[in-house]
């Protein structure tokens, strides 16, 4: 035991000065396990729970060298379950307990595009028609429906419409993405849509200066650059994609381009980057101004500011958020003469987000966006003095630099890119080596150029210059999107793989010493895990009007239409790249009210509608019924229907050893806030 009590130590100690980095890791660790529960704590155990991790923080140094860390990392756990529990609680909101069908007014505080290109509309300070305000939710989306050509309530105008609501739906299978929960987290307590034209009663008020700012500023951008370009270049912007067609969407996200869509890392550190700059040699120009002040401080400063206005005006969400933190944690470091790019600014950031907003660990951009930063801060860090660069050309330092942060980005983001949207873009090598560059030398640069320029009403020309590149990336994405085999579709993975292969990546990059080389070990693993996952023999929606069945050529939906969310996230985490069309002619057996399949000897008929349920003559032995309306054939098949499934939620079943196991959405969720009935929360 002696010479092992001394290997610990010597491997303890060979870790000081790295120990900070694991400090977001515990805390997200502890985050994971709070989402990972399957029954909510009470208010009074995340309180002793946060205490003990506050007092194990505070006093790990008693422990000595080697067990003080440890101990800390158990408080920084417990501190991150209490922080998710905390967020939770807080958010707490009401959500709409039924199917609304009536008025709802509200404010317009958002304007998007949903999936299917409708224009949605988020509403705060709401009002439904005859319901108790008590009940009625903070925030409401209505997607606006048929309303081509019709002018949309302004961003911070009070809306009126006539809108069919709903509280959010859970995931459409066991183990997939919790809508409820993101919603919890967004206090959305309603979703829905309206096929009539909405009105705006009352015109933006004053305390919404800032998202009125933004939308006039996105309008502005799409008078001088018409067409997708502009729409482009509005959301490089202001963040607003509302104007974005669905075509040019798809093709930047097949192309691997949709990064540069969002406003997040990239955007926020080049505009920090080019007024740094700026302000650096403007400064420069001034002689004695420049030999007797901090000058690169003050650029810092500046380059912050704007950085600063830049996330209010882009609507300050999750991914812009984060951003912003990272830079802002880079440019105080400049100030005070520290390194601005390091793994202890990419640490400060992570605990800054993840104390903010604990929930989101679990989205891609948080994911993404850290796994690549800190992928392209050990990279650079360990090639800073590396021979070769003095050996190149001059031009071809930057072009080695611009395809190395492609690849190791892209290598970096991959495994959680396809565990998230089931696809790899397997050109998105190419198509970021053609576009990233463009984005730092003129599209940035341009749109810096068009704000400073808009007092003069001069805006047009560097417009103008911008439009010139975001064109390039557009041809780019269509063109990359286009050849064949540019996209590959992958089977979404079981729930620990993506942990796993996190925390590997971790051990490798931040322990010091030859025992990193274990986290290829879970790593690994993961990825034997992923490739030999199987996915349910049979899918059933949460309202029985969709079955999906895998058959030989991959899932066979029952109905060509209806369920369309639910169809299309099946056949992603299938893996299938095909259409809802060619899915649903798979399914050949039946008729229009009653739809059979043959999975592992037993028949499945799909009952359509109530005309389905009434021509329905009894169970024909071990059989399994989904009906989409009510249905009671007593204990002679196995049933699901509307009665059953409200209960369970979506299901999902199974082949192991012969038989069809069943799972389900209930079974997965647990009792969670964002399930339980508002009653028992």
């Amino acid at each position: 035991m002696q010479p092992f009590a001394h290997r610990m130590a010597d491997a303890m100690l060979a870790q000081r000065g790295t120990l900070f980095l694991w400090v977001p890791v515990m805390l997200a660790v502890g985050i994971g396990l709070y989402f990972g529960l399957k029954n909510e704590p009470s208010v009074r155990v995340l309180a002793v729970g946060g205490g003990v991790g506050a007092l194990l923080i505070l006093c790990h140094t008693r422990a000595g060298p080697v067990l003080g860390p440890i101990v800390c990392a158990l408080g920084l756990i417990a501190t991150g379950i209490a922080l998710a529990g905390a967020r939770a609680q807080v958010q707490a909101a009401p959500v709409l307990e039924f199917r609304f069908y009536g008025p709802v007014q509200g404010r317009v505080v958002g304007v998007d595009r949903s999936a299917s290109g409708a224009v949605r509309l988020l509403l705060d300070r709401v009002v439904l028609s005859n319901v108790d305000p008590a009940k009625v939710p903070e925030r409401v989306r209505v997607s606006l429906h048929g309303q081509d050509g019709m002018p949309v309530p302004r961003a911070g105008a009070v809306a009126l419409m006539t809108a069919h609501l709903s509280g959010p739906k859970g995931p459409v299978e066991p183990g997939g993405f919790d809508f409820r929960r993101h919603a919890w987290f967004q206090q959305l307590g309603a979703v829905g849509y309206t096929r009539i034209p909405a009105l705006e009663l009352d015109p933006p008020g004053a305390d919404q200066r800032i998202l009125r700012v933004r939308h006039w500023l996105s309008d502005r951008v799409q008078r001088q650059l018409p067409g997708e370009t502009g729409a482009f270049a509005a959301a490089i912007v202001t963040g607003d994609r509302s104007a974005m067609g669905q075509d040019t969407l798809q093709a930047l996200r097949d192309s691997n381009l949709a990064h540069l869509l969002a406003i997040s890392g990239l955007h926020m550190g080049l505009l920090a980057g080019v007024v740094f700059a700026a302000l650096r040699l403007a400064a420069c120009l001034v002689p004695a101004f420049a030999l007797r002040q901090p000058v690169k401080s003050y650029a810092a400063a500046g380059a912050l500011m704007v950085a600063a206005v830049y996330l209010a005006l882009s609507g300050g969400n999750v991914a812009t958020e984060r951003a912003f933190i990272m830079v802002a944690v880079a440019l105080c470091a400049v100030m005070v003469n520290r390194r601005a790019i390091s793994l202890r600014a990419v640490a400060i950031a992570a605990v800054v987000v993840l104390i903010l907003r604990p929930e989101a660990l679990l989205g891609p951009g948080f994911q993404m966006s850290f796994a690549a930063t800190t992928a392209l801060v050990v990279v650079f860090t360990g090639l800073r003095d590396w021979p070769l660069q003095e050996r190149l050309p001059r031009w071809a330092a930057p072009v080695l630099a611009v395809v190395l942060s492609s690849a190791v980005a892209g290598l970096a983001t991959a495994p959680v890119g396809m565990a998230h949207f089931n696809q790899v873009s397997r050109l998105g090598l190419l198509a970021n080596i053609l576009s990233v560059p463009l984005m730092g030398v003129l599209v940035i640069p341009a749109a810096v150029l068009a704000v400073c320029l808009m007092p003069l009403s001069l805006d047009w020309i560097a417009f103008r210059v911008m439009g010139w590149g975001l064109d390039w990336i557009l041809s780019v994405a269509l063109r990359v999107a286009e050849m064949p085999g540019a996209v590959g579709h992958v089977p979404a993975p079981p729930g620990a793989v993506l942990p796993a292969i996190a925390l590997g990546g971790l051990v490798l990059i931040l322990w010091q010493g030859r025992v990193r080389f274990a986290g290829l070990v879970p790593m690994v693993a993961a990825a034997g895990l992923w490739v030999t996952a199987d996915r349910p023999e049979l899918l059933i929606t949460d309202d029985g009007k969709l079955v999906g069945a895998m058959i030989q050529g991959g899932r066979a939906l029952s109905r060509p239409s209806g369920s369309g969310f639910a169809a299309s996230v099946w056949l992603e985490n299938d893996g299938d790249g095909v259409s809802r069309e060619v899915a649903s002619a798979r399914w050949e057996q039946g008729t229009k009210l009653e739809r059979r399949v043959q999975i592992a000897g037993v028949t499945l008929r799909h009952l359509v509608g109530k005309r389905g349920v009434e021509v329905f003559e009894g169970c024909r032995g071990a059989e399994i019924i989904v009906a989409s309306a009510p249905l009671d054939v007593g204990a002679a098949c196995q049933v699901y229907s509307p009665e059953t499934l409200k209960d369970t939620g979506a299901v999902a079943l199974f082949l192991r050893d012969g038989a069809l196991i069943e799972d389900t959405v209930a079974r997965r969720s647990g009792q969670r806030l964002w399930t339980l009935p508002p009653e028992d929360q």
